[in-house]
């Protein structure tokens, strides 16, 4: 079996006597959507704090196609493909949304991006920017001011943002949270539209988004993984129903 695109092994993070991850350890596989799901205060967002370079662990390693990552800078993650999104959106309201996601192509390759400049100066940082805008479904949309656009539209834009630096693994943190349901069913086929070109590790707590696009998921329950499965798997788990799904959510 190919190695894992991430593969944790026992990470363990404390805040004072608190342990917010108690010796998580899962594989995403390249390509799949792999969901993490469980109670408020499980860990979840450290988690992804950890992966991504924002927090560091106590214990533990992360790998990233094979190489130990667990001691990298974020900026060095990063230049490694690994990118992340955040529970409150993290735009800039002022730019478009072309200039939005063309900052993220300068992130990406260290090029110079004057806003100001003829657009036609900036050719394939525009051309790379609405490339992202368009996986989204916001290419109509890359001339408007990004603080004009629906709650909705800025969690596109975001994570546009996102794929404009070329990532291997997207982290994606509640990325439906806040929308209404039309604006759900769009984001979540946008991320199915994104299974297979791109590893995504998910958090989120709407259920029924999770199991219906999740190829995997991993339950945290006090900072531990109680599970790791289908979503098939997941719902019929006498553990996960008792410590988090309950009979009523485990029929999603």
């Amino acid at each position: 079996m190919a190695e894992a695109l991430l593969s944790l092994q026992g990470l363990r993070k404390r805040f004072g006597g608190l342990a917010v991850t108690d010796d998580v350890s899962l594989e995403v596989a390249a390509g799949e959507i792999h969901a993490v799901i469980g109670p408020n205060g499980a860990g979840k967002t450290t988690l992804i704090n950890e992966i991504s370079g924002v927090l560091p662990v106590d214990a533990g390693q992360i790998r990233f196609e094979g190489r130990d990552i667990t001691r990298l800078k974020l900026h060095r993650r990063a230049r490694l493909g690994l990118a992340r999104s955040f529970q409150i959106t993290s735009i800039i309201p002022d730019f478009t949304a072309l200039e939005n996601a063309a900052l993220a192509v300068q992130a990406g390759d260290g090029t110079s991006f004057r806003f100001f400049r003829p657009a036609a100066g900036e050719v394939r940082l525009n051309a790379a920017a609405m490339q992202a805008l368009d996986q989204v479904g916001l290419a109509a949309r890359a001339a408007v001011p990004a603080g004009e656009m629906s709650h909705g539209e800025k969690r596109q834009l975001e994570l546009a943002i996102a794929l404009a630096t070329q990532p291997r693994l997207l982290l994606l943190d509640e990325p439906l949270a806040g929308a209404g349901p039309e604006e759900t069913e769009r984001l979540i086929g946008i991320l199915r539209g994104l299974r297979g070109r791109y590893a995504i590790l998910l958090v989120e707590h709407d259920m029924q988004a999770v199991f219906a696009m999740a190829d995997r998921i991993s339950v945290l329950v006090y900072g531990r993984v109680i599970a790791t499965g289908t979503p098939d798997a997941i719902r019929a788990n006498a553990e996960v129903k008792a410590a988090y799904l309950g009979e009523d959510e485990a029929t999603c």
